[in-house]
């Protein structure tokens, strides 16, 4: 599964994750977006909401962009 993130937003007072209409995200992070500290917390964020590990996540594109397209394993690792 690779979801469209829309609308990463950083320095955020609380995390959150809302699915819009489209099916894409809509995340809150509380880390500044400077030095990949905003990335690294969604990588955490999202392991932790769809029960997968951290490496199995990847950022395939958006790296330096509040849309990001992450791909997300939804069969069990083994």
């Amino acid at each position: 599964m690779v979801p469209h993130l829309h609308g990463i937003c950083c320095n955020s007072q609380q995390q959150s994750i809302a699915e819009q209409p489209d099916g894409s995200l809509t995340i809150h992070l509380k880390s500044p977006p400077v030095d990949g500290k905003a990335n690294q917390e969604l990588i955490i964020l999202l392991a932790k909401n769809f029960k997968v590990p951290k490496s199995a996540l990847g950022i395939k594109s958006g790296f330096s962009s509040r849309n990001k397209l992450v791909e997300i394993p939804m069969e069990p690792l083994t």
